[in-house]
């Protein structure tokens, strides 16, 4: 049921990461993982590794059906967080301001300060 629709969904949106499929899945699940414990150093590797952008995974990968910036603000990863809010485009800060309000208002201060 729900969890296949999940991996299928994952499957799909990680397969847009111009991957080899089998490695699709779980370069997603590493991204999440890093991003619950705030390990940005392991995060930049992998992203390097695979020659993957910060906007590209952003629009990719869903953590727990929420992009990587709110999982990170729901799971306090303020390292990882904070290098989101430099790396992803301003218009896509704007638009989870609410969100990240609500989640982390550490983030929240960080992301004002970046579009103002």
């Amino acid at each position: 049921g729900y969890m296949k629709l999940f991996c299928f969904v994952c499957i799909i949106s990680v397969a847009c990461l111009y991957v080899p499929k089998s490695y699709g899945f779980n370069i997603a699940q590493n991204i999440c993982e890093y991003v619950a414990v705030d390990d940005k150093g392991r995060l930049r590797k992998l992203l390097k590794a695979n020659r993957l952008k910060l906007r590209t995974v952003f629009s990719d990968v869903l953590c727990d059906n929420n992009n990587i910036l709110i999982f990170a603000a729901k799971k306090n990863a303020m390292e990882i967080g904070q290098l989101l809010i430099k790396k992803l485009p301003k218009s896509v800060i704007e638009g989870e301001l609410d969100n990240l309000s609500s989640l982390s208002p550490q983030l929240a201060d960080i992301a004002r300060t970046r579009i103002n």
